[in-house]
């Protein structure tokens, strides 16, 4: 190899470090700190922005407005809205399946909207308006979203029913006049292993055309 090819050698320092190495250990440095400034910083605006008391490791006394009625109850923090209602009020028409907000069997309103209770904490719906299946029918009348379902055959082994029934009585309740496609989309988080689809549109927008008549 000739002198012309051959590559000059890294200047080291007295000390035994290379110039190329110290420049990159710099480099390297400077970024790691710049990537932990960040992360404290981080940190310290959740610390400022997070005003919520801590609660637990024991049971904690919450307040839940369900169905119209107020319930007291004392639970554990960890204890998610699902369980409350099923274990602790014994209001077992909302269905756990999946318990992981997959399948939406478990579905409720939430000030009218409908969220999965296996993925709320009862700590964190204190005071807000729950309705489940069991507060739909007044005065002993089933919700005209109920009786389509019965009608129309809706319904086969039950276990996603009361989850699909509350997903459409949400829709009806911002949308009184939905189409094919509203209703298909309103379900669309709602899994029927049975196959049931094709009833549950149905009956969703004969309960639609019931109230408007």
């Amino acid at each position: 190899m000739s002198k012309d090819t051959e590559k000059a050698p890294e200047q080291v320092s007295k000390h035994g470090l290379a110039r190329r190495g110290f420049l990159k250990g710099a480099g390297i440095g400077a970024a790691g700190a710049s990537v932990l400034d960040g992360v404290n910083l981080f940190a310290k605006e959740v610390a400022k922005s997070s005003d919520a008391p801590t609660v637990g490791p024991g049971r904690v006394p919450i307040s839940l407005h369900i169905n119209g009625k107020p319930y007291r109850l004392l639970i554990e923090p960890s204890t998610t809205l699902a369980d409350a209602l099923r274990y602790e009020l014994g209001l077992t028409g909302t269905k756990v399946v999946c318990d992981r907000g997959s399948c939406s069997a478990c579905t409720v309103m939430l000030d009218k909207m409908p969220v999965c209770s296996c993925m709320m904490l009862a700590v964190d719906v204190e005071n807000r308006k729950i309705t489940t299946i069991e507060g739909l029918a007044q005065n002993g009348e089933l919700h005209p979203v109920q009786a389509a379902f019965v009608e129309h055959d809706a319904l086969q082994c039950g276990f996603c029913t009361p989850g699909m029934v509350i997903s459409c009585v949400a829709l009806l309740e911002r949308n009184p006049n939905p189409t094919l496609a509203d209703v298909k989309l309103a379900t669309s988080g709602n899994i029927c292993r049975c196959g049931t689809y094709p009833k549950v549109f149905d009956a969703t927008l004969a309960a639609a055309g019931a109230k408007r008549a």
